[in-house]
């Protein structure tokens, strides 16, 4: 795979553009705090991170289809499912007031650190 058939790919999967920039071939429509940049360099084919304007390397590949295919696996891969499925996460959801106010409650009631400062100031 190279670069363009890796944008095909993506796009048929349904990855966001903004997710990952690859110049010359597609460009970051919008730019996140965080996306991948896949770019030749020296003769090899790194796999950026860019995360607030400063670039990581996050592997190095010798051709460009090893890269496309990392790439590829990096923006494809599913997270495991949420224990408890989507039922649970629609229930904190729909609770996260309740629980922020039980976090508030506890973290008052947490004894004193012994510093002289009491909890929650």
């Amino acid at each position: 795979m190279n670069t363009t058939e890796l944008t095909e790919r993506l796009s048929h999967e349904g990855i966001p553009d903004a997710l990952y920039e690859i110049p010359g071939v597609h460009p970051v429509p919008i730019q996140l705090d965080a996306f991948y940049v896949l770019r030749p360099e020296d003769g090899t084919w790194p796999v950026l991170l860019r995360q607030r304007g400063e670039d990581a390397v996050i592997a190095r590949f010798a051709t460009e289809a090893e890269a496309c295919a990392y790439l590829y696996e990096r923006l494809t891969d599913t997270p495991p499912p949420v224990p408890g499925g989507p039922e649970r996460v629609e229930r904190l959801l729909a609770d996260a007031d309740g629980i922020q106010r039980r976090a508030e409650e506890d973290f008052e009631r947490a004894p004193d650190t012994g510093d002289g400062t009491p909890p929650g100031t």
